[in-house]
């Protein structure tokens, strides 16, 4: 082998393991024992062994099938031991299965054959001749804490459990293939023996070898076809080590570490972060989609510079993970709570997040400026919604946004930005919003974003009769004892339909916005199915003000706050459909005040 040749092999596992490997500290951690979306463990290791298996069983007395699980790319040390450079995931899980074959065989005292023993460890003699015992795989990186070697030493189930990521994923890995195994071989011992000859002998991968680490960091971009074959997280982070210098590497692991930390306590799919932030901080297209990111980020490399800087755009991401998961919590970048973006989770859910590429551009402002964005995004995001634009399209306004908010520093620069963005789509988005309030019927939108309509309109009343101190946080409006109530119920007994009228067995005219109201539990617990006439008596027992004055008006003083908020609104002596067309066009005029459509932000 000379000093630039690549020596690719084609191997069986029982051939792999033969060598020794470690996976170096600057790695990423051991992710195919994650639990998934239902909180199931070990989904890809369950699946990993299944695909084998299903070759398995086309095994005859004859011959057996092989099974290709793919290339790993390898750097060998001066000590002997490889680096494993890419296929730590399938590299690490075959290992587990290895340990987890003996341990099935220990438990029921059947005999372990002596190629299984040393494929898990044996001893290495260098030049010298001293001799080391040491496991085949080693996972450097912190992640692990040396907890491989539990496993190793035939510690199974007792092996350490709780602790860092990985520490949890490579139990959840073994605990999941000592029951795969447990569940398909009954405990027999000639069918595990038989799984495991299998195992390491047909289940073949390639090796590829490297003379060096930034050969083999090259190598592991190519196979993985510039993103397509891998995430785009991992690739960027090898497009990092390998402009980095070597002694960055140990500053830029600690970094990713950070990184990624961040992302996962965020809840967050990494590529979704790393889509906004390119789109938050660098000129690009609105219709850049995650598997496009690793070919933007090879083409742009002079506006991001990873290449010149890697350690620097690192500490960008880092920051800019910290900010973002600060707004996952509903938190400003410097963890100060923000209710404008409570409200926006409140309307959006779990699934909108386009408003966070706004976030993360805004994220250099002062205290106060980062706060009317942040009620300007709340407001924006639900006239969105409420008319109808396309997300395709209001992203793509986002992306353009973004774009000039990165330049805002003054208060003078903010107002001409509000104006240019939110007031201008606000406008443009009148007629539509304006529209859509005054046909609003229960169903056109989910039941959470509602509440979050009901909820913002009976905070906005009681705001303007008793001020914002103790009213400022959403959530007291959206708490499970309030309901939505329907003033004209679904199911009203025979008093109700008698005097309601014409229209109390149509159903879209009791589900519109103008027949509902938010009103606490305790309160409709009493009125139920009940008349107008009855319902009446309860309503002034609530504490929301619009709820308390549906009927009429109560007592006040003469020219107070309270009294001056009150003539805005608009009760009924009687109710019936005409009542309810009234009272949504009402709401439909107090909602354009609510989320400022008609006027620019004062």
């Amino acid at each position: 082998m000379t000093a630039q040749s690549i020596i690719s092999q084609d191997l069986s596992l029982a051939e792999v393991f033969q060598s020794f490997y470690r996976v170096p500290d600057y790695q990423r951690e051991y992710v195919w024992g994650e639990a998934d979306a239902k909180g199931e463990r070990g989904d890809a290791v369950e699946q990993f062994l299944k695909d084998i298996f299903s070759e398995f069983e086309e095994a005859t007395n004859a011959d057996a099938p092989e099974y290709f699980i793919g290339t790993i790319v390898v750097c060998l040390g001066a000590d002997g031991v490889f680096d494993l450079i890419d296929g730590q995931q399938r590299t690490t899980t075959s290992f587990l299965v290895l340990c987890a074959l003996r341990d099935a065989l220990m438990q029921i005292e059947a005999e372990i054959p002596t190629t299984l023993k040393s494929q898990i460890a044996d001893g290495s003699t260098d030049w010298e001749g001293k001799t080391v015992e040491r496991m085949r795989l080693d996972l450097q990186y912190e992640d692990a804490s040396d907890v491989l070697e539990d496993y190793g030493t035939a510690k199974g189930y007792k092996a350490r459990r709780e602790g860092t990521r990985s520490i949890q994923n490579l139990a959840n890995a073994y605990s999941a293939i000592r029951e795969f195994l447990s569940d398909t071989f009954k405990d027999n011992p000639k069918d595990i023996r038989r799984f495991y000859g299998y195992f390491t002998n047909k289940v073949k991968l390639i090796r590829i070898q490297t003379p060096c680490v930034s050969r083999a960091l090259k190598i592991f971009e190519t196979i993985n076809d510039r993103g397509v074959g891998l995430d785009a997280m991992d690739l960027l982070k090898n497009l990092l080590f390998m402009n980095a210098k070597p002694n960055e590497f140990s500053k830029l692991k600690e970094l990713w570490r950070e990184l990624t930390q961040t992302i996962y306590l965020a809840n967050e799919k990494p590529l979704r972060f790393l889509r906004y932030y390119i789109m938050a901080s660098f000129e690009v297209d609105s219709k850049l989609r995650e598997e496009e990111i690793y070919d933007w980020l090879a083409k742009n490399e002079k506006q991001t510079e990873h290449a010149r800087d890697p350690l620097g755009f690192a500490i960008q991401l880092k920051n800019a993970a910290k900010a973002y998961h600060n707004f996952v919590k509903g938190n400003n970048p410097r963890g100060e709570q923000e209710f404008g973006i409570i409200n926006t989770r409140y309307l959006g859910g779990s699934a909108i997040k386009q408003h966070f590429v706004l976030l993360l551009a805004g994220r250099h402002l002062d205290a106060i400026l980062f706060t009317r964005l942040c009620n300007q995004i709340d407001q924006i995001m639900f006239v969105w919604l409420i008319s109808g634009v396309p997300a395709k399209d209001y992203e793509r306004i986002i992306v353009q946004a973004a774009k000039e908010l990165r330049k805002v520093r003054k208060v003078s620069s903010f107002e001409l930005f509000e104006t240019a963005y939110f007031s201008k789509e606000k406008v443009k988005n009148l007629k539509g919003f304006q529209e859509a309030m005054e046909q609003l019927v229960a169903w056109d939108l989910r039941k959470f974003r509602l509440r979050y309509l009901l909820a913002k309109v009976t905070q906005y009343v009681d705001i303007e009769a008793y001020g914002a101190q103790g009213r400022t946080a959403l959530a007291h409006y959206l708490d499970t004892q309030n309901d939505i109530e329907h003033i004209m119920s679904e199911n009203p007994n025979d008093d109700a339909i008698k005097e309601f009228g014409e229209g109390a067995d149509d159903e879209e005219l009791i589900n519109r916005l103008g027949n509902l109201m938010l009103l606490e539990r305790s309160v409709n617990r009493v009125i139920k199915n009940k008349a107008y006439s009855e319902k009446t008596g309860a309503y002034p027992s609530s504490q929301f003000l619009i709820a308390r004055c549906q009927h009429k008006l109560i007592k006040s003083g003469k020219n107070d706050q309270i009294t001056r908020a009150m003539k805005r609104l608009n009760p009924a002596e009687t109710w019936n459909a005409e009542r309810i067309v009234e009272r949504q066009e009402w709401l439909a005029e107090l909602s354009l005040e609510i989320w400022q459509v008609d006027q620019p932000k004062a």
